[in-house]
């Protein structure tokens, strides 16, 4: 069993550094989105994103100034440099070296940037969301640009094993189901509130960070163990869940 994980667009730059020096596995087409992204202007980039003139400069910034190969004094490892409700559900001040050797094998990002990511493995800041109309020689966006890469990393890595998606329907759709040779478990986390079950999107970030954090310090390995989440009030509801799908509810 293995677990996939969104980005988050908020980075911590003095997030705790890890031993080693790997690269993302596709950073061979990761370069070739620098370089496009690299030819973009301020203003193409805050078109492009849809986001403030302010943070157009700074990936503009982060793109002009972008360095490869990375070492230890110019990257970050990516699971302690996320910094988004998810992550900051994610205590990695309490794991053990054996947990994060744990995290190395299981778990994986799914990046609009880098494709696919280790928890170890070193990036630069950037921000491109998978979403995103970028057009290239593959395709008018990032899910044609990635194609069947991403999903072909993960059979060779995991044929046969269970997926456990944490990530959001965004980053998941980057995955091709249909090629993919992996059974999948999706983990739902809704509140009760008047009776009725509701999907809070904040609540939902921090449980699947918190559910990452209790598949690693835990060490689940199947989908079994993964009803015995119980994290900040949640629980397993039968119910509202099938073979591939499981529901965790709290009262709102």
């Amino acid at each position: 069993m293995f677990f996939v994980l969104s980005p988050a667009k908020s980075l911590n730059e003095y997030c705790m550094d890890r031993p080693g020096n790997e690269s993302p596995l596709l950073m061979v087409d990761g370069l070739k989105l620098v370089d496009s992204l690299r030819k973009k202007s301020v203003k193409k980039l805050r078109d492009l994103m849809g986001i403030s003139e302010s943070l157009a400069q700074l990936n503009y910034s982060r793109f002009q100034d972008f360095n490869y190969p990375f070492t230890r004094e110019n990257s970050k490892p990516a699971l302690p440099f996320f910094d988004g409700d998810v992550y900051k559900n994610i205590n990695l001040e309490e794991w053990s070296e054996e947990d994060f050797e744990y995290a190395q094998q299981k778990c994986r990002i799914l990046s609009g940037l880098y494709g696919v990511l280790k928890p170890d493995d070193r990036i630069q800041a950037y921000r491109l969301e998978m979403g995103t109309a970028l057009k290239t020689r593959r395709g008018k966006d990032l899910y044609s640009f990635w194609g069947d890469r991403i999903t072909k990393l993960l059979n060779d890595e995991f044929a046969g094993e269970t997926l456990v998606n944490l990530a959001s329907q965004e980053y998941f759709k980057s995955i091709s189901l249909k090629k993919l040779k992996c059974p999948v478990v999706t983990c739902n986390f809704k509140e009760r509130r008047e009776g009725k079950l509701r999907m809070i999107a904040l609540n939902a970030k921090r449980a699947r960070g918190m559910m990452a954090d209790f598949i690693v310090r835990e060490r689940i390995d199947d989908v079994e163990g993964l009803k015995d989440f119980s994290n900040s009030g949640y629980s397993y509801c039968s119910d509202n869940s099938d073979s591939h799908q499981l529901t965790f509810v709290r009262e709102g």
